[in-house]
């Protein structure tokens, strides 16, 4: 079979979600940074593998796969089933509510190349990035915390095992601690992350477990 690759950067949340999945289904993989500071997603070999520039990109199957939401999909239909999606249709709209929440919505605009177009701009450097992160990421987990006052979540985002929604949650907390957001008020999110963290599949993925020495 042949080699899959997993073509990432640390900090990415979208890669750090990727990971994650990897891990949990037990997919050996080999990973090759791309240094989104240094431009590297931009590079022609990068916009071979993806050419909107961005990361993850997953060599697998002998394709190249792109977005990360629908790589996780694919890893849990090929590698699985491992329960990343309900198997009734209602908690399945309900999991990727959550997960596009976060992937659609907070993480888009916070994301590098919009966030440096803005200090740019603005003209006011790291104290236009720091407001807007602080801002977005706060105003969108708001949104995630009421979505979670419902009683299909437990101990997880839904029900008893983690799903995409978790793989989508725990990076972008990891964005808010890094960005100084208040997450004392959400107490929900707050609670799934910590039992997250505490799996193997999510420590091994953290970003400071894969950043470059």
């Amino acid at each position: 079979m042949d080699e899959i690759v997993l073509y990432d950067y640390w900090r990415s949340s979208a890669s750090y979600r990727v990971r994650i999945a990897l891990n949990s289904l037990g997919v050996a993989h080999r990973r090759v940074p791309v240094n989104l500071l240094e431009g590297a997603h931009k590079a022609p070999e990068h916009l071979d593998r993806n050419p909107q520039g961005l990361v993850p990109a997953l060599r697998i199957d002998g394709l190249m796969m792109t977005q990360s939401l629908s790589i996780i999909e694919y890893l849990d239909e090929t590698r699985g089933p491992a329960g990343f999606l309900p198997a009734d249709p209602p908690g399945r709209q309900r999991v990727r509510a959550l997960a596009q929440a976060i992937a659609m919505d907070i993480h888009p605009v916070c994301n590098l190349g919009v966030v440096g177009h803005v200090m740019e701009l603005t003209g006011r450097g790291e104290a236009a990035r720091a407001e807007w992160m602080v801002k977005f990421i706060g105003e969108g987990l708001s949104a995630v915390e009421r979505m979670l006052e419902d009683p299909r979540t437990g101990t997880f985002c839904h029900g008893e095992g983690p799903s995409i929604a978790d793989f989508c949650l725990v990076p972008q907390v990891y964005n808010a601690d890094r960005w100084g957001v208040d997450m004392a008020r959400f107490s929900r999110i707050r609670s799934i992350a910590a039992v997250c963290e505490a799996l193997p599949a999510f420590q091994a993925a953290h970003p400071e477990r894969v950043k470059p020495q």
